[in-house]
């Protein structure tokens, strides 16, 4: 009963200084929280608490405030993560729903947790080697030059010219156009290049225009730039913090500058609709230990592993429940979209 009435305590006092910014007393707590029990035994539990790392008296008198410690708590024991309001769903899928390529999707998904949070987002494109080949078209501009189309299972659609050396009928593009399908289609990105390069090797010579658009497209698999690349929004809500987190906006700002750094925060992609939360000194980053980092996965992927992952970077004294379940929506709505 003490456990659990401390729990309690602990889960206001959490509630309450994230509303509020200020210390919290005890007299607050029982006005505000109808705990049904006496200021001094309020106290008590708070004094407890504090013993045991969960709270911080700033100074003498003052009242509480939580720690690392009394945040990870606070989050350990949610037992649900509230869902979105019926019109906050249909409001995210209008807004993804009307992306028209990946760059469009990862823009309004940040633009979007942005929004929700009242933090800085950070979406990380999908990452090429978790992509799988959702198709490849070969179309022929002319009798001797091609354009290969890549579409990956993630949006993701590269485009290549090909000189072919020499004339190439209808027949024999179908031909290769088919091959290289069957190669290719479905398989993950390393998969599909020792499928494709399969169809050159020594003991099979082969002819230019299938060695000319192998090449092409194992270059183009091979192309990594994208999975560096972050997107971030929001950042002008670091000024809504005013003066607790000033000492940490700087070097929170200058990580923004560098996608490394903003992917190490992060952290690996985890499974679709799984939400990880990071809390202060818990990141990897000693300067950004006033940081709180609210992260998932997202996207089509192999069981246990999703292509990539979004979150939000805000100080520790934020909304961990509405922000968990942002962020949890947003990936699954992403996800949706990309499948």
């Amino acid at each position: 009963m003490q456990e659990e009435r401390r729990l309690a305590v602990l889960r206001a006092i959490v509630e309450d200084y994230v509303a509020t910014e200020e210390p919290v007393g005890s007299k607050s707590l029982v006005e505000r929280h109808g705990l049904n029990v006496s200021p001094a035994t309020i106290r008590n539990d708070m004094a407890a608490l504090e013993e045991e790392g969960y709270l911080h008296q700033p100074h003498t008198s003052a009242g509480r405030v939580p720690t690392d410690k009394g945040y990870r708590m606070f989050v350990d024991r949610l037992s649900t993560v509230k869902p979105m309001s019926a019109p906050e769903k249909r409001a995210i899928s209008a807004f993804l729903d009307g992306a028209v390529d990946l760059d469009d999707v990862v823009n309004r998904s940040v633009r979007l947790l942005a929004q929700l949070t009242h933090q800085v987002a950070v979406v990380q494109y999908p990452t090429l080697s978790s992509s799988t080949v959702r198709h490849v078209e070969l179309v022929a501009l002319d009798t001797d030059r091609l354009l290969v189309v890549l579409i990956l299972s993630t949006g993701r659609v590269e485009q290549r010219l090909v000189e072919l050396g020499g004339p190439l009928g209808e027949d024999a593009l179908a031909q290769l156009r088919s091959r290289i399908n069957l190669a290719a289609t479905g398989e993950r990105i390393a998969d599909a290049v020792t499928g494709l390069s399969g169809l050159v090797g020594d003991d099979v010579p082969p002819d230019t225009a299938t060695a000319g658009v192998v090449a092409t497209l194992v270059e183009a698999m091979s192309d990594h730039r994208s999975d560096e690349r972050v997107a971030v929004g929001g950042t002008a809500n670091l000024a809504r913090f005013g003066d607790s987190f000033d000492t940490s906006v700087r070097p929170l700002l200058e990580a923004l500058e560098e996608h490394v750094v903003l992917l190490t925060l992060l952290g690996d992609a985890t499974t679709d609709g799984l939400v990880t939360v990071r809390i202060g000194a818990e990141g990897p980053y000693e300067q950004l230990a006033a940081t709180s980092v609210v992260s998932s996965g997202y996207g089509p992927a192999t069981p246990g592993q999703s292509l990539a992952t979004l979150g939000v970077v805000g100080p520790t004294r934020m909304d961990y429940p509405g922000t968990m379940s942002a962020v949890r929506a947003v990936a699954r709505y992403v996800s949706r979209i990309l499948d």
